[in-house]
C-alpha cells in the first residue's frame, strides 16, 4: 500500500510542459467543479443580491430577477475560476514567450481575458439597467398618466447606451492604455466619417427625442403610420413598436414616424362605419321607406350610436339593385368594441329587411331574345302548255 502511495505521488510530481500532474489535475478539478457549481452558485448570488435591493421592488418577482441576473452572473463566475485555474499553471522558460509586458502571445491571451470580462461586466450592468426598468415600468403602470409609460423605456435605453459607452472608454483606457480624452479630441474627420456613417441611427436618437418633447402619441395608443395600424407597445431610443390589430409585431424606425403624416386612432372621438346595402330591383316602393324608416330609428335608439345622427338614405340605382346607403357613429375608441357594435346593427338590417319582405339583390343580368319568325308565300310554278 504505501509503495502504491509512493508512485503516486511520484507520478504527481512528474512534469510535462513545465507543470506537473498535480498542476494539471487541480486546474481541472477546478474548472469541473466550477462548471457544474456555477449555476446554483449563480442562482444563491442573484438571491441574496435581490434581497438587498427588494425594497421597492415589491412589484416585480425574484423569478424576473434571477432570470435577467443570473446568466451574467454565471459568466463571471466562470471566467474567475478561468483565472484561478491558470494560477496553477505556468509558461515553460523553453517556449520563449515574452513577458505580459511586452507584445507577444503572453499580453494577447492577458488583453483578451481582461476585454472578456469587460464584456461581462458590461452585460451585467445592462441587465441590471433593464431590471431598474422593469422595476419603474410596474410602477409607471398603476398611474393614470401615460406618458410614464412612454418616458421608462426612453430612458431605460438611454441609460444602456451611456453605460455601455462608459465601459467601452474604460476599457480602451484600461486594457488597450488608449488617452481616451485624446481620441474623442483628436476625431476631427474620422469622426466626422462616423458620424456620416451612422446618419440613419442619428437621425431615430433626435427622432426619438421629437416624439418625447411632441407626443402624438403614448404608449397604448392605437395608431395609423405609413399603412400600418396597431397599438403603440414601447417607444425605445431607435424604434417604436406597434402590436397590429392581428398579432404581428412591428418595429418602426423613430426617424419615418416623424417625417410622414401619422393618425393617432386613440384621439378620435367616434368611429364612422358607412356601407350600402342594395335591394332587388322589385322592391315596392313602400318597403323601400319602410327599411329606411326603421334602420334610421334602430341607429338613433342605439345607445352605442346615439351621440350623432345617423344617415339612412335610398342612395343611387345600381346595375342590379336599389342602393340604400348607411352611415353611423359608434362611440368608442376599440376596434373590437366598434366591430360588435357594427356587427348588432347589421344583423338587425337582416331583420329589417325581412320584416319588410325585401329581398338583397346580388350581381345579375337580364338577357332578352327577341325572335322573328318571317313567312314567305309558296310560289306555285306556272303550268306550261308545250308548243307542239
Amino acid at each position: 500500500m504505501d509503495s502504491i502511495l509512493e508512485n503516486a505521488a511520484d507520478w504527481l510530481q512528474q512534469k510535462y510542459g513545465g507543470n506537473t500532474v498535480a498542476n494539471y489535475l487541480w486546474a481541472i478539478a477546478i474548472l469541473l467543479v466550477g462548471w457544474f457549481l456555477k449555476e446554483t452558485f449563480s442562482a444563491l448570488l442573484s438571491r441574496g443580491v435581490f434581497r438587498l435591493v427588494r425594497r421597492g421592488t415589491e412589484n416585480v418577482p425574484l423569478s424576473e430577477f434571477i432570470r435577467l441576473i443570473k446568466p451574467p452572473f454565471e459568466f463571471l463566475f466562470f471566467l474567475l475560476l478561468l483565472y484561478i485555474a491558470s494560477e496553477h499553471l505556468t509558461i515553460p522558460a523553453q517556449w520563449g514567450w515574452a513577458p505580459v509586458k511586452k507584445f507577444g502571445a503572453r499580453l494577447i491571451i492577458h488583453k483578451l481575458y481582461l476585454t472578456v470580462l469587460f464584456g461581462g461586466l458590461a452585460w451585467l450592468g445592462v441587465r441590471i439597467i433593464k431590471f431598474g426598468g422593469l422595476v419603474f415600468i410596474h410602477k409607471a403602470v398603476k398611474t393614470e398618466s401615460k406618458i410614464d409609460n412612454q418616458l421608462v423605456p426612453f430612458f431605460r435605453d438611454l441609460c444602456i447606451l451611456l453605460f455601455v459607452l462608459t465601459i467601452g472608454f474604460i476599457m480602451l483606457g484600461q486594457v488597450f492604455e488608449v488617452d481616451v480624452l485624446t481620441l474623442v479630441t483628436s476625431l476631427g474627420i474620422g469622426g466626422l466619417a462616423i458620424a456620416l456613417a451612422a446618419r440613419e441611427t442619428l437621425e431615430n436618437l433626435f427622432a426619438s427625442f421629437a416624439l418625447m418633447l411632441d407626443r402624438p402619441f403614448t404608449v397604448g395608443d392605437s395608431i395609423n403610420a405609413g399603412g400600418i395600424e396597431g397599438s403603440v407597445e414601447s417607444v425605445g431610443f431607435r424604434s417604436t413598436r406597434l402590436r397590429t390589430f392581428d398579432g404581428s409585431l412591428v418595429t418602426m424606425p423613430n426617424r419615418l414616424l416623424t417625417s410622414q403624416s401619422l393618425d393617432n386612432l386613440t384621439q378620435r372621438r367616434l368611429r364612422r362605419a358607412k356601407f350600402i346595402i342594395r335591394l332587388a330591383y322589385q322592391t315596392s316602393l313602400e318597403s323601400i321607406r319602410g327599411i329606411v324608416q326603421e334602420i334610421q330609428g334602430f341607429i338613433d335608439e342605439h345607445p352605442d350610436t346615439q351621440k350623432e345622427p345617423g344617415v339612412v338614405r335610398f342612395d343611387s340605382f345600381g346595375e342590379s339593385s336599389l342602393d340604400i346607403m348607411i352611415i353611423f357613429f359608434v362611440e368608442t375608441q376599440q376596434i373590437r368594441e366598434f366591430n360588435r357594435i357594427k356587427e348588432e346593427v347589421n344583423l338587425k338590417i337582416i331583420e329589417i329587411v325581412e320584416k319588410q319582405g325585401a329581398k338583397f339583390a346580388f350581381p345579375s343580368r337580364e338577357l332578352y331574345i327577341r325572335t322573328a319568325v318571317e313567312s314567305h308565300p309558296s310560289s306555285e310554278s306556272e303550268e306550261s302548255e308545250p308548243i307542239l
